[in-house]
């Protein structure tokens, strides 16, 4: 029958490991120790282009999952990961390095480490996985390009480093706004996942494994 083998094609599309986005998004999380090499190194400029460059692939692997029908439930889980390490790695080394002002570090990693927080909270509660939505994408890209900017700042000199600094600061406001408004959103759909949880019947007999 035609509809079962939609729900056939649509299960093998889901199950896929071996995509183009998914390739990107490891390649995205083996370039983080480069980063931090670089970093380390005092290479402001290199480290800034990678992490720009390593932002921008954030938006290509969703452009090319979507419009090559590239997505798969791996992706789903493996493309949020490697952005929150990202962040999270690019935001503690900025703010020990120094060029990310205190203010925007601590707010950036707060909201990643309450939302990591809150995705291994719903995963131990059995409930179901809250799809990325679209504020929080776009609140991690304005960061991802907020934080190199901060960098290229910090390495270059007179009216290039005011331009540079305030289109950093322009871009963190907006990332962080986006961000927090994402994590307000995701507080009804986690207590709705949480409810469906609940509502799933547990009278059948689960197996035990020895």
């Amino acid at each position: 029958m035609g509809t079962d083998r939609g729900t056939d094609d649509g299960t093998d599309r889901g199950a896929r490991i071996v995509t183009i986005p998914n390739l990107i998004s490891l390649g995205r999380l083996a370039c983080i120790p480069v980063f931090v090499w670089l970093l380390a190194d005092d290479e402001l400029l290199a480290a800034a282009a990678l992490l720009a460059v390593l932002g921008a692939t954030d938006w290509v692997d969703g452009w090319i999952a979507r419009h090559f029908d590239q997505g798969s439930d791996l992706g789903k889980v493996l493309d949020p990961v490697a952005d929150r390490i990202l962040l999270l790695v690019a935001g503690v080394g900025l703010v020990v390095q120094g060029s990310v002002p205190l203010i925007v570090g601590i707010l950036a990693l707060a909201r990643e480490v309450a939302i990591s927080v809150a995705v291994l909270a719903l995963a131990a509660a059995g409930a179901r996985r809250i799809d990325v939505q679209w504020a929080g994408k776009a609140g991690t890209l304005a960061l991802m390009f907020a934080f190199p900017l901060y960098l290229w700042a910090d390495a270059i000199h007179g009216t290039a480093h005011d331009v540079v600094l305030a289109t950093a600061w322009f871009m963190a406001v907006c990332g962080l706004v986006l961000g927090y408004y994402a994590a307000l959103m995701y507080v009804p759909l986690a207590r709705e996942a949480l409810r469906e949880r609940r509502a799933i019947p547990t009278t059948t007999p689960t197996r035990s494994v020895s």
